[in-house]
């Protein structure tokens, strides 16, 4: 291999070493930590041409050797704020599970990739790699932004690529399996999943309604914050107002679907949905699909794609759209 001026080895390591002049003409040595001589010439390059650019080299800058457990702490802290927390947090402990102890420069773009082929070997979806990837590359840029890092461990990490998923699933349900699974839900179940099937609202949406977002009187739901970041009308149809108003509401919970043992709101209904589905004989369907079934009735039914999509993603306007076409 040619020698590359600036480039080096250090008895008793086995890591490349860099020596450049800093912004005072001061000699520097340094590290790159990395064995690959190719990837330790880019690392010398970015040190010369930001010290060309009047930029401060990150071995002048002196950044923490951080590990991923302290990046966790700071990025829960922020997330903390953010809408998506509680289906985040899951994904950051599995990350804290596998990183945790891991020094930050120590990320690589092959490290990742081996994680990403061990989570498909255990099984996991390309979806599901791909969530954790998303939320891992989050965090790095975060951590970028408040100098946990350097520029280095940051680009490596955004080279990573998301996997292919396949986009192609789409299942739904007739109007008579429709009417079969309500009749095998019990309890709460039932007017949750009839609420669902007759709103196209998320699990989110629908296990936190409260009754000051429903408007008996006007027809609608109003969602005030929705996965989108908007405000969503939802028109209320006659099955939909029939079961509203024959719930009881309780003057010590303000939310429409909650457990009548302890007041408190659900956090999940997998169990008792799982086992309505197998009651019903439907296969291969989660709670999701729900949606995919209100937007293809709606089709079926003669609402245009367009206004169906559009009512997915939060266009308030089509409430107006569906009465149009309901007075025709």
């Amino acid at each position: 291999m040619a020698k590359t001026r600036g480039i080096f080895k250090q008895k008793k390591s086995r890591y490349y070493w860099i020596r450049y002049a800093d912004a005072y003409g001061k000699i520097v040595r340094e590290s790159t930590m990395t064995t690959d001589h190719k990837h330790a010439e880019t690392i010398l390059i970015d040190k010369k041409n930001a010290i060309r650019k009047g930029q401060e080299p990150e071995q002048i800058k002196k950044i923490p050797n951080y590990t991923f457990n302290i990046l966790a702490d700071e990025y829960i802290k922020w997330a903390e704020r953010q809408r998506c927390f509680s289906s985040k947090i899951y994904l950051i402990r599995q990350l804290v599970d596998k990183f945790g102890n891991l020094q930050m420069r120590r990320f690589t773009s092959m490290l990742i990739e081996q994680y990403q082929t061990e989570r498909l070997n255990k099984g996991n979806k390309p979806a599901t790699v791909n969530r954790l990837l998303a939320t891992l590359k989050h965090m790095i840029h975060k951590g970028y932004q408040w100098e946990m890092l350097s520029e280095q461990v940051f680009k490596r990490v955004r080279q990573v690529k998301l996997l292919q998923e396949n986009n192609k699933r789409l299942r739904y349900l007739s109007k008579e399996e429709c009417q079969t699974l309500i009749d095998n839900c019990t309890g709460y179940l039932k007017a949750i999943v009839i609420t669902a099937l007759n709103t196209g609202m998320r699990k989110r949406e629908v296990l936190s309604l409260q009754w000051d977002n429903v408007d008996l009187r006007h027809g609608f739901i109003r969602l005030e914050l929705t996965k989108n970041g908007e405000k969503r009308d939802i028109p209320i149809n006659d099955d939909l107002r029939v079961l509203f108003q024959g719930m009881t509401r309780r003057l010590d919970t303000p939310r429409v679907f909650f457990d009548k043992a302890t007041g408190k709101p659900f956090q999940d209904i997998k169990r008792s949905f799982s086992t309505a589905l197998k009651k019903s004989g439907i296969n291969d369907f989660r709670f999701h699909d729900i949606r995919h079934t209100f937007a293809s009735h709606l089709v079926m039914a003669g609402v245009d794609i367009t206004t169906v999509s559009r009512l997915l993603q939060a266009v308030e306007k089509l409430q107006k759209t569906i009465q149009n076409k309901t007075s025709k």
